[in-house]
């Protein structure tokens, strides 16, 4: 990697922010509004500490991801690759296996056919998923620029979103509930002995972003033009040493942090506690455990009956909303990482640029996604988003391990993580990489 000169910081915090706003879109989809609340349901608020912990580790995480593009311009898996490439067909497979089959489309198709017929209205599930994948090739496709597309879209939903959630727990809002909330945030290291260890594993991994998808922050940096990436070069650069590439190099780390503690901490944190909480007041106090494929219309209704029609309708907007920003920037999250590996670490793939890659990647998981929704229609969508969770706790039991490698190896000196990020680092390797080989295990043993 050349050496050059850190671009300034040119705008302020809020002219800049746009990539965790994206992060929190995709993040509030997964566990936020399907696995916990179902979660909730069937257990109580005994748990939440652990989709607290879940989303206070994925901030440290992602804190680390973004450091290597912020200092290099480049995507974390060119750096990956960069320590060997044998990491490229791993996180190909890593992509590949964790969002293939498409949960959260099939559980919006879900949510979008509840809200607009009802459950028993007209459609199956693979026609309800292929209406919202059209809405998501509409936002991908039409725009000139797709990540501008995606950050206004989610951007725009994460508010509407967090402003209705608001308004529902004020409806609701019961101190006796709020005290049981409470007490399960701090019951430490509890586990209900019913909860299958593979399903709490997935469910910790789905508290936040989850699996590869914390990855796709690194394009969302680059894309927006923080750091390194402002310098808009071939190939990768590393900041020179001087002081004052130090003084904009920690005006730049200083924007990171705040926009992931604003955004994917502080957002991820208060709306997963509110939907814990409907979860709780309305589904656990009645004893309904819902269907996966009527989770949010059964949840609605319920609402409906404590805060009238406004309650009900609200939450099936915010169900939508929030399946739809998952579905979205998955599929455009996926695409960018797969283009990004062929190209980087293929050389015939680079007869075609990267945007000529994502296109195809893009277009072909659309299509794949509606197919198997109709081949694997009589499957639970549980078992979907299972699916997705396990292989992505042990994607991020490789790779957060790696990324602190990559930025002690690969980084000057003054970029390095400091004793702090290196101890939460391999504090969360060792989590991640526990509980994995665990879940493994116990599934092994479940199954065999």
């Amino acid at each position: 990697m050349q050496r050059a000169d850190i671009p300034a910081k040119p705008l302020g915090f809020w002219a800049l922010a746009g990539p965790g706003a994206v992060l929190v879109g995709l993040s509030i989809g997964a566990g936020e509004l399907v696995i916990w609340p179902r979660m909730t349901a069937r257990f109580g608020a005994s748990m939440t500490w652990a989709a607290l912990l879940g989303v206070a580790l994925q901030f440290g995480i992602n804190c680390e991801i973004g450091r290597y593009t912020l200092a290099t311009g480049e995507s974390v898996y060119a750096g990956y690759s960069r320590l060997s490439r044998v990491w490229a067909p791993i996180f190909v497979l890593l992509n590949v296996a964790g969002w293939l089959l498409p949960g959260w489309a099939r559980t919006c198709g879900g949510a979008l056919k509840a809200l607009l017929v009802g459950p028993d209205g007209w459609g199956t599930p693979w026609m309800w998923t292929a209406i919202t994948f059209l809405g998501v090739a509409v936002v991908l496709f039409g725009p000139r620029v797709a990540y501008r597309a995606v950050e206004r879209t989610t951007t725009t939903l994460v508010v509407l979103m967090t402003l209705g959630l608001i308004s529902i727990a004020v409806l609701i809002g019961d101190a006796g509930t709020w005290g049981t909330l409470l007490h399960g945030a701090s019951n430490v290291p509890y586990r209900d002995p019913e909860m299958p260890p593979y399903e709490f594993f997935s469910a910790i991994v789905f508290a936040g972003a989850g699996g590869t998808a914390n990855l796709f922050f690194c394009f969302y940096i680059r894309d927006k033009g923080w750091g390194m990436a402002a310098a808009r070069a071939d190939g990768a650069r590393v900041p020179t040493d001087t002081p004052e590439n130090r003084v904009r190099w920690h005006a730049w780390r200083r924007h990171l942090v705040l926009d992931q503690a604003l955004f994917f901490w502080g957002l991820n944190t208060l709306t997963i506690i509110l939907f814990i909480y409907a979860a709780l007041a309305v589904l656990h106090s009645a004893g309904v455990v819902p269907n996966q494929e009527t989770l949010v219309w059964d949840e609605a209704t319920l609402l409906g009956s404590l805060a009238g029609g406004f309650g009900r309708y609200v939450f099936l907007a915010i169900g939508v909303a929030c399946l739809f920003t998952t579905q979205l920037t998955l599929v455009d999250g996926v695409a960018r990482s797969l283009a990004d590996l062929v190209h980087v670490n293929y050389e015939s793939a680079r007869r075609h640029d990267v945007d000529w890659w994502y296109l195809r990647i893009a277009v072909g998981w659309i299509v794949l996604g509606v197919i198997l929704t109709y081949v694997y229609e009589s499957l639970p969508p549980i078992m979907f988003l299972l699916s997705a969770g396990f292989f992505g706790g042990i994607a991020m039991a490789i790779y957060t391990p790696l990324t602190l490698v990559m930025n002690r190896r690969l980084l000057p000196p003054f970029c390095r993580p400091g004793r702090v990020a290196t101890a939460v680092m391999i504090a969360t390797s060792v989590f991640y990489g526990t509980f994995a080989i665990w879940a493994i295990s116990r599934l092994g043993t479940i199954l065999f």
